[in-house]
């Protein structure tokens, strides 16, 4: 029995384990699972051990959460009322100055719908969720390979501000399978997402690696297209060409 029990668990491991992207996420589901057999196994052997192992792990759950990316980033934070700009240490040296708290700028929407020219990719995520926490890395490397004037990236917890999720139908449930959901704005107006939501309001299975990103989402072209439109702007309009001097005439045989 112990045998078809562990069996069984290994089977749910392989089918888990096919929508992870790092090797952090493979490791997380093997020892999650591990800790499901035993728990099952100390069960079958008696009740009371059980129950301790089964303490003892809801007690790890709660005291040792994973840690949050805090890695270097070229991404706003955004709420339902503020955008928060994100600087960390790194990105400080990054960006030649030096590290400062962040600061509040206009309403999110208004900041989409600023400048008709730039595109946002927006994540919306939740902190509590497993996937969103593998995604931060991938999200931020990203946002360090194509963030330009013309292509910015940002971020929304839907987890937090429920209003937002509502506004833009980001399920926010526990049994969710659209957390992350990365949105494509352009002049303020979505034009696409993934995951994708079928009919029946079910998010549509979509694996979240940088490779999918840049490929769904046409970063590359983004990218070239943003740095050609913000050339213009950056070269500024061009000085008209200086006139030489006229040379002074030299005086005729006449003029003597």
């Amino acid at each position: 029995r112990e045998v078809e029990i562990l069996m069984f668990l290994s089977a749910i491991v392989m089918m888990k384990n096919r929508r992870s992207i790092t090797v952090e996420q493979h490791i997380g589901n093997i020892f999650m699972f591990s800790k499901v057999a035993n728990a099952i196994l100390f069960f079958r052997l008696d009740i009371r051990m059980g129950l301790l192992y089964l303490t003892l792990c809801i007690v790890f759950l709660m005291t040792c959460k994973p840690p949050l990316y805090m890695g270097p980033e070229y991404i706003k934070y955004f709420s339902d009322k503020t955008i928060d700009v994100s600087v960390s240490p790194a990105l400080g040296v990054l960006g030649g100055s030096a590290h400062r708290a962040p600061k509040p700028v206009p309403l999110w929407q208004e900041e989409l719908e600023r400048d008709k020219r730039v595109t946002w990719i927006v994540e919306f995520f939740a902190n509590w969720s497993s996937e969103c926490q593998s995604f931060a890395p991938i999200f931020a490397d990203l946002s360090l390979k194509y963030n330009c004037s013309g292509l910015q990236f940002g971020k929304v917890d839907v987890g937090r501000y429920t209003d937002v999720s509502t506004r833009y139908k980001v399920s926010t449930s526990p049994l969710t399978k659209q957390l992350p959901t990365l949105i494509l704005f352009q002049g303020g107006t979505e034009i696409m997402r993934r995951p994708q939501i079928d009919k029946k309001g079910r998010a549509v299975s979509w694996t979240f690696s940088e490779e999918n990103v840049i490929r769904e989402f046409n970063l590359n072209e983004l990218y070239q297209k943003a740095k050609k439109q913000s050339k213009p702007r950056e070269e500024g309009p061009e000085e008209p060409p200086a006139v030489p001097a006229a040379a002074p005439q030299e005086e005729t045989k006449k003029d003597k």
